[in-house]
């Protein structure tokens, strides 16, 4: 997930994110929390939280969250950032700034994303669960870690909210 803006777009994350964290073994956060409650409240509900910071992030959350994060994950070598940047030459620019990953999950565009840089790096944004903007849905990406590679990636779509 990325981009949840909570309290701001929204009160809370919705229940279907919510049910997917507690499916998950590793929940990714690619920042634009805006309140450290709900970082506080995904590291105590997460079994592992892999997460960075964004740029509506202060000083609460940045204090909980690096601005880079990575792990290693059945073999695949996983990072998170918020920003990469414009569309336009994001492959080469995450190809220079993240060789040593298999795996790049970004934010910030609140647009979802999937491709491949020519290194090989896969780039993956979830898009955002509660402040879609010009998207049709709110989104976030459910995703399997083997085989050094990414397998049974879900874009979920959540409905808009009624007005």
């Amino acid at each position: 997930m990325a981009d949840t803006h909570v309290p701001a777009r929204a009160r809370d994350l919705p229940a279907a994110l919510w049910a997917a964290v507690d499916d998950a073994d590793l929940v990714v956060h690619a920042g634009d929390w805006v309140d450290a409650a709900t970082v506080d409240a995904l590291t105590a509900r997460s079994r592992s939280l892999l997460a960075c910071h964004g740029n509506n992030d202060g000083p609460d959350v940045r204090a909980r969250v690096p601005e880079v994060a990575r792990a290693t994950v059945a073999g695949v070598r996983v990072g998170v950032v918020h920003e990469t940047g414009a569309a336009t030459g994001r492959e080469r620019r995450c190809d220079a700034a993240f060789p040593d990953l298999d795996v790049l999950v970004f934010g910030h565009s609140h647009i979802p994303w999937d491709s491949t840089t020519p290194g090989g790096l896969r780039l993956l944004n979830p898009g955002s669960p509660t402040d879609r903007r010009r998207q049709p849905t709110f989104t976030f990406l459910t995703f399997t870690l083997a085989d050094a590679g990414v397998h049974d990636l879900v874009l979920h779509a959540l409905r808009p909210r009624p007005r």
